[in-house]
């Protein structure tokens, strides 16, 4: 008899839920135990400084506006629900702490809140207030276009807590709520739609209490843990959890505002001083902390003392949880380059608003753990979540069959507004429990392999960008619908990765109102919030197949050829006409840097008055765009960076100090840079070394590692410039004679730089009688066991850079001249003598990440210095070093080259 097939339907746990109204149990733990307990936190640039409200006075304050709301609502006779039944206060405010008790407000008023972000354009604004009729709009004071609210009655936050001011802190009783406080409706968001317009999800109370119990039995508060974060869009379903899970727990939650969310420097300081353990953040965010986090030590350690323990920014933050996108698997291995396993882990959740944002989840914990996958899983199901993964006949198909992904159990939403779209929530043939009578169909691809779920695409155009859901199809009917424009169709360069664009290609009528694809974008602002406008490509006509349809191919591959960013044709025009002739150079790198990161997007000829983000860039570039900046000896900060109006402001921090610049540059010049990567003022040759070298480059090697060197700054004073002297002085010949060193000199004979390098496979032997011994054991502990396992085997394979080292008479821009062309040159002789690629460990941190994200070296390991144990005595030789201190093994293959 044969075995029966496993069917791919996953089980969450089953768990009591007592259906409860959220402000209610708010209510309760103010009475409790925490009403002195600060509730929120925000610090306010207009004057209030930093704003503290504890749990009482949230809860009297939301009470009196609730009341306020009453009043008003009644007034404007908008007592009645809208034709769903619901109760419904819009809120258009940025984030502060008036916000989140205007929530707490709008619930303790009967009603559910609807978000509406003020940067949203006119018309999107219009659409979704005559759909959702909300009986009231909530708005800031200085909010300068409270007439686009039309017919529905508006207040101010500001006349509404005047009004607020004389009324009663009691809580509300039911029967003076509206709808007789019965009303299920916690809120409502609009997601895009394909029919052209957003479409509104109605969320109720019980499934967001079933998904934040879940959480807090799954990832549950730390003892320290004190202070949530709120940072997330109101408008986006994560933001639930951020304000919600802490609020109903006890805890204090720290206001974020977008000028902080959008600078990774601001944020990152923000994190650190609250101590944070848990955050939030679309994939995006996270590679963009990634990049910067490694240069934001580098900096910080260069005005600290040496200190034993952990000193690496956000190690109190433990728990980091990717949802929005897709999280790649190269992303979460980098994750575990920077922080500790065993300590951090990274979540990958996933879900959408209409399943109040998360269904399944998986936790990485470990390099290892992920070795087994060749994609992150979106994992398990929910407490009292059931996952199908069905055919379109709506029956389960078999495990490891892909199918499509759908949701039953209290995570699902009620429906959208005004009934929209029925055939997404459907009955449940195959339930027998009715808390799973219904069904979401998602809409995305997925299968399950041993319990776990795996993602596998979506069904339809919707794509997720920075975590907001954007269907391709209202995108292209607004941009269809554009006066002058004659057709067009919009396409997403490659979805979910790095580079990923939204792409409008269309043809113009005669007469058009449109001369550039700029104009066109321009005049989408007023229909389509900032994350939906495509890049418009404007075009003479749009290829079609044989069989009459757009050729989608041939659109994307004319994209990409025309600005490819992976070669040296990119058609980025620059001027440099109004660059004073002393800046020239430095503009000339500013602006080529910025041109090679925006690559295919670039929008406009690079000036000085050009805007980074105008010209097509974004946060996560920006932040690439500094780092290589700092690779090349410009000392710029990341809000420096994003806040400059133009690249002309840019240039002008730069340059503001050249003494602090040269300083900069000089501790920052130890990099792994390409040919032709820089622009040399000095005339450099490289001669192979011979005897008549051996004192200069005793000297120059001497001098630059006693002085300089990671490692030995930890074994001083045990160690002596006649140590460095003896070693050299012991394999002088052997140098000579592999013929796989040089040294540079300048236009006038001077010796600039030493390189010393070796084949990996055929390295002399080297006596070493001082404490140095320990520097040479550590680098054969790190680089032995992958040079002899990862790396190409035999003779002639592995080019070992094993030290590089500049006179110590040069000056900031000559040292960084002298680094960047030996590393050319090591390339260029690897590859002279056939090697397979260059060998080479690197304990500077800024070096490491550019090592890894600008010259594309491969990390074969992060090493923590700390941990190392002397084999001659069991002790540790670099205990005092910092956690955060590593070496990093890094290979770069330069067969395929």
């Amino acid at each position: 008899m044969g075995t029966l097939p496993q069917l791919a339907v996953v089980k969450g746990k089953l768990c009591p839920l007592q259906p409860t109204l959220l402000h209610r149990t708010f209510e309760s733990n103010v009475d409790k135990f925490c009403g002195t307990d600060t509730a929120l936190i925000y610090n306010d640039e207009d004057g209030r400084g930093e704003v503290q409200i504890n749990y009482h006075a949230l809860n009297s304050t939301a009470n009196r506006l609730a009341t306020a709301m009453l009043h008003r609502i009644k007034e404007q006779a908008r007592s009645q629900p809208n034709t769903d039944g619901d109760y419904i206060v819009a809120v258009c405010m940025h984030p502060t702490d008036r916000l989140v008790t205007t929530l707490l407000a709008i619930w303790k008023a009967g009603a559910a809140y609807l978000p509406i972000d003020p940067t949203f354009p006119p018309n999107r604004i219009q659409h979704i207030l005559g759909e959702a009729k909300p009986a009231l709009v909530v708005y800031d004071a200085d909010y300068d276009n409270a007439a686009i609210f039309g017919k529905t009655p508006a207040v101010s936050y500001a006349e509404l807590r005047k009004r607020a001011s004389d009324l009663s802190n009691a809580n509300i009783r039911p029967e003076a709520m509206l709808g007789k406080g019965e009303a299920q409706l916690a809120l409502v968001l609009y997601t895009s739609g394909s029919t052209g317009v957003p479409k509104g999800v109605r969320l109720n109370h019980e499934t967001i209490l079933n998904r934040l119990q879940w959480q807090w039995g799954r990832f549950p508060y730390s003892a320290t843990e004190r202070i949530g974060v709120f940072k997330t869009a109101l408008t986006f379903v994560d933001s639930v959890s951020e304000i919600w899970g802490p609020l109903l727990n006890g805890m204090a939650i720290v206001i974020v505002p977008k000028r902080i969310t959008n600078n990774p420097e601001k944020l990152v300081d923000l994190l650190e001083r609250y101590r944070i353990e848990r955050l939030v953040l679309v994939p995006t965010l996270l590679r963009s902390l990634l990049l910067y986090l490694p240069l934001q030590q580098q900096q910080q350690q260069q005005h600290q003392q040496p200190q034993s323990g952990s000193t690496k920014l956000l190690y109190h933050l433990r728990i980091w949880v990717c949802s929005g996108e897709p999280l790649q698997i190269s992303l979460a291995r980098e994750f575990f380059d920077y922080f500790q396993e065993g300590v951090h882990q990274l979540c990958n959740f996933y879900g959408s608003t209409e399943v109040m944002g998360d269904v399944t989840y998986f936790v990485c914990e470990s390099r290892k753990q992920l070795e087994g996958y060749e994609k992150v899983p979106i994992g398990y199901p929910l407490d009292n979540t059931t996952i199908y993964i069905m055919s379109p006949d709506l029956r389960p198909v078999r495990t490891e069959e892909i199918g499509e992904l759908y949701v039953a159990g209290l995570n699902l939403a009620e429906g959208y507004v005004n009934g929209r779209d029925p055939d997404r929530f459907i009955d449940n043939p195959l339930a027998i429990d009715p808390s799973f009578g219904r069904l979401y169909k998602t809409g995305d691809y997925a299968s399950v392999s041993k319990g776990c779920v795996y993602y596998q695409g979506r069904m339809d155009s919707q794509i997720k960008i920075r975590g907001h859901r954007v269907d391709l199809s209202e995108v292209e009917a607004n941009l269809l619908g554009l006066a002058g424009v004659d057709k067009g169709i919009v396409l997403c360069y490659r979805a979910g990765e790095i580079d990923q664009a939204l792409l409008g290609f269309v043809t113009l009528e005669q007469g058009a109102p449109f001369q550039t694809g700029l104009q066109v974008e321009a005049a989408l602002g007023d229909k389509l919030a900032h994350y939906m406008i495509p890049q418009v490509v404007l075009l003479e006509s749009i290829p079609l197949l044989v069989n009459g349809k757009i050729d989608r191919q041939t659109l994307l591959k004319m994209y990409e050829s025309t600005n490819n960013n992976d070669d040296t044709q990119i058609e980025i025009e620059y001027d440099y006409s109004d660059v004073p002739a002393g800046r020239l150079t430095v503009a000339k790198d500013l602006f080529e840097t910025v041109g090679q990161v925006i690559g295919r997007s670039t929008r406009a000829k690079i000036c000085l008055a050009s805007n980074f983000y105008e010209l097509g860039g974004n946060s996560l570039n920006s932040i690439i765009t500094v780092t290589q900046l700092c690779g090349k000896g410009y000392p710029i900060s990341i809000t420096t960076f994003i806040g400059a109006k133009n690249l002309g402001e840019i240039l002008d921090k730069i340059c503001a100090d050249e003494r602090e610049l040269a300083k900069h540059q000089l501790e920052s010049a130890n990099g792994n840079a390409e040919e032709g990567e820089f622009d040399y003022r000095m005339q450099l040759t490289a001669y192979p070394l011979a005897l008549e070298h051996k004192s200069d480059t005793i000297n120059i090697i001497t001098s630059s590692f006693f002085e300089k060197a990671d490692l030995e700054q930890w074994l001083k004073p045990q160690i002596h410039e006649t140590d460095y002297r003896d070693i050299l002085e012991d394999i002088w010949t052997v140098l000579i004679e592999k013929g796989l060193s040089f040294i540079v000199k300048d236009e006038t004979g001077r010796p600039v730089g030493v390189s010393l390098n070796f084949d990996a496979h055929d390295e002399p032997e080297v006596t070493v009688t001082s404490k140095l011994i320990i520097v040479f054991e550590f680098l054969e502990f790190v680089e032995g066991p992958i040079r002899d396992s990862q790396l190409p085997t035999g003779k002639n394979q592995i080019l070992h850079s094993f030290m590089m080292g500049t006179c110590a008479e040069l000056s900031a821009q000559e040292n960084i001249e002298a680094m960047h062309f030996m590393e050319s040159e090591v390339l260029k002789l690897a590859r002279r003598r056939n090697f397979a690629g260059i060998f080479t460990t690197n304990t500077n941190p800024l070096t490491q990440q550019l090592g890894s994200n600008v010259y594309r070296y491969q990390t074969m390991l992060d090493y923590q210095v700390n941990q190392f144990v002397y084999s001659a005595d069991g002790t540790r030789p670099f205990a005092a070093a910092p956690d955060s201190q590593r070496a990093v093994v890094h290979w770069k293959d330069i067969r395929c080259a």
